[in-house]
């Protein structure tokens, strides 16, 4: 067997952490290769619940996140602190996933460095750049410059096929999301966390056997913050009218959801924002 595989993960945020943890399983129990996993740290907090979650350790936090950040200078942050990374130590490979900043001032920096990159969850497409925005410029971005493309399904690889991409570097993986569900169901199988009948049952205890459906509701992407984002509470207040539904809707800590949700939906019955 020849050397191990020198390879760099990088992730930034909650959705990277969530999608990458089953990878960095598998890498960190084969011998084929040597993992180091590199924070960025673009979405602070949330980052660190979800490596929280699935027990990952960086070997690397770079720390960046700043108030405000806006999506260029904390591309610029990153470049230039894995250039750093990259100048002090030999890597074969790096790993990015999906369309963040970080994910393409990742792909940017190995590029330079002259370190091939592999892309996880390659070849979503929407074919338009306003949405989402940055995320369809930045994965396209990313594609450019990966060497291998882990595509999640045939849509996606028809995609890059559709852009030049050599379809001798496109490999159909599946959603390495729904590996970690899984991975996420196994671990609380068993436990008093998460047996469904318990919870079906208590529920109905709680509410009785007319108990309200119930509606889960996330919203935060960048082309939905101002008027899109009134527009759509609107529409969740009139939906509320409906007393056979209760709606439950995590805020994003982003002040731009954080701080505009609350005084429009905060105080109606049916509505938890939690």
């Amino acid at each position: 067997m020849g050397a191990p595989i020198r390879t760099l993960v990088v992730v930034g945020t909650r959705p990277e952490a969530i999608k990458l943890a089953p990878v960095i399983r598998r890498l960190r129990a084969d011998d084929r290769f040597v993992l180091t996993v590199c924070a960025t740290g673009q979405h602070r907090s949330l980052l660190d619940d979800a490596l929280t979650a699935f027990g990952i350790e960086p070997d690397v936090d770079l720390d960046l996140m700043t108030p405000d950040q806006r999506p260029a200078v904390l591309a610029a942050r990153v470049l230039k602190a894995l250039d750093g990374l990259l100048a002090r130590h030999r890597f074969d490979r790096v790993l990015v996933q999906g369309d963040t900043v970080t994910a393409l001032a990742a792909a940017e920096a190995a590029f330079y460095a002259r370190v091939p990159v592999g892309h996880v969850e390659a070849g979503l497409r929407s074919g338009d750049l306003a949405r989402p925005f940055p995320e369809e410029a930045n994965r396209a971005m990313v594609a450019r410059i990966a060497d291998l493309h882990f595509a999640p399904t045939e849509e996606a690889r028809s995609n890059l096929l559709a852009e030049g991409v050599d379809w001798r570097r496109i490999h159909v993986t599946g959603n390495t999301g729904i590996d970690a569900l899984l991975m996420t169901a196994e671990a609380v199988r068993g436990s008093d966390v998460c047996d469904r009948d318990d919870v079906d049952g208590a529920l109905r205890q709680k509410r009785g056997p007319n108990m309200r459906r119930r509606l889960l509701v996330t919203a935060h992407r960048r082309e939905n913050l101002g008027d899109g984002l009134a527009r759509i509470c609107t529409a969740l207040r009139s939906l509320a009218e409906r007393t056979d539904i209760e709606i439950v809707w995590p805020l994003h800590p982003n002040p731009a959801v954080s701080g505009a949700v609350p005084p429009l939906l905060g105080t109606h019955p049916r509505i938890r924002l939690i």
